[in-house]
């Protein structure tokens, strides 16, 4: 099965291109930019991990090393589109336009960090496991029915491949042949859990036969193969050609989150090994020289560029004015039942030393 799904791959480890028919369509200026973002990511999950050892927020969950695979997959969206992220994709959806302050106040555990700037279709994070495809294909559904062409892009791990919620999407976006790309970043380990031990086939890609509807197997650290092969997913479904499964291989450096502890279950040998062989930053890097695209002076300014906007968003978070008890209660009914009432006026009483 790994033979009918194989990896498709442009940019190789080397930083060479394997598949010269892109070459046209990668200029200098779309490089810079997926090169830009994906930057822009990792030096981001690096601040958000700091951040928490220092307590300054709370748990995060880092995604180093997956930074091809949500940067090529968000650019390749459209602007009007929807997106669907887990609680690991701050990659994608700050590179789909989420501003770097509201999801710092989303560690920081705060509910406008839900909240992404006016005219950005952009879920919540989904932490319930793959309950996030059901609202990605019921969206993309809804914009078929309103005869737009917007489509959605769901993300999920491997773990998630597990859950009936997984199956329920596809078979019901199948079906109805809904404007929808499930992108799976297969990172190897649904947690603790390797993938040979949640699942007997081969590649998750191969379960798209299940729905007769097309998968696909990506090289996940080849940012070039995501964002054509994402693009093109996500233009098909636009102009009627359903929903695509595809599947990113790729490998996660850190821990699955910073109250993990992955040396329990995992050889953090591989992930030096992978710093050295596989990065895609490293990769995009080589390529870029070889191009004669590459300027040191270039990149040493947009590092200091990049870092001086994630401070002074870190300095915005922490400014905000403290979150209002109430918060705890209220905004996820339009109207709050009898019990959650109950609950807010005992715990205003409880506050006020009233007992």
């Amino acid at each position: 099965m790994e033979s009918q799904f194989p990896r498709k791959q442009i940019l190789n480890e080397e930083g060479m291109l394997v598949d010269d028919s892109y070459k046209s369509r990668l200029t200098v200026e779309l490089v810079k930019n997926l090169y830009t973002k994906m930057l822009r990511a990792r030096l981001f999950d690096r601040k958000g991990v700091n951040l928490q050892r220092q307590g300054r927020i709370g748990t995060y969950v880092p995604f180093e090393g997956q930074e091809a695979a949500q940067i090529g997959s968000a650019m390749a969206m459209g602007e009007g589109d929807w997106m669907f992220p887990t609680y690991r994709d701050h990659g994608a959806t700050l590179t789909f336009g989420h501003s770097v302050k509201n999801v710092l106040l989303y560690w920081k555990g705060r509910q406008e960090g839900c909240i992404p700037p006016a005219g950005k279709n952009i879920f919540p994070p989904a932490v319930p496991i793959a309950s996030q495809l059901l609202h990605a294909t019921g969206t993309a559904w809804a914009e078929k029915m309103k005869g737009t062409d917007r489509a959605s892009i769901v993300y999920f791990g491997d773990g998630a491949t597990s859950e009936g919620d997984f199956h329920e999407g596809l078979n019901f976006a199948s079906v109805f042949n809904i404007p929808v790309v499930f992108f799976n970043q297969n990172n190897g380990f649904a947690i603790s859990v390797p993938i040979e031990k949640q699942m007997k086939a081969k590649t998750i890609a191969q379960k798209a036969l299940g729905y007769d509807i097309e998968g696909i197997r990506l090289d996940g650290n080849d940012v070039f193969s995501v964002y054509f092969h994402t693009k093109a997913a996500i233009d098909k479904a636009r102009a009627g050609g359903g929903p695509t499964l595809i599947e990113a291989v790729t490998w996660r450096y850190g821990a699955h989150t910073t109250a993990d502890d992955p040396s329990k279950y995992r050889d953090q040998n591989e992930s030096t090994i992978r710093r050295e062989t596989t990065d895609p930053l490293i990769r995009l890097e080589k390529y870029m020289k070889m191009e004669n695209i590459w300027d040191g002076q270039w990149a040493s300014g947009l590092e200091k560029e990049i870092t001086a906007e994630i401070e002074a968003a870190v300095k915005e978070m922490e400014n905000e004015k403290p979150p209002h008890v109430n918060d705890m209660f209220d905004y996820v009914f339009a109207e709050n039942p009898w019990p959650i009432n109950d609950q807010k006026e005992a715990y205003a009483l409880m506050r006020e030393g009233v007992r």
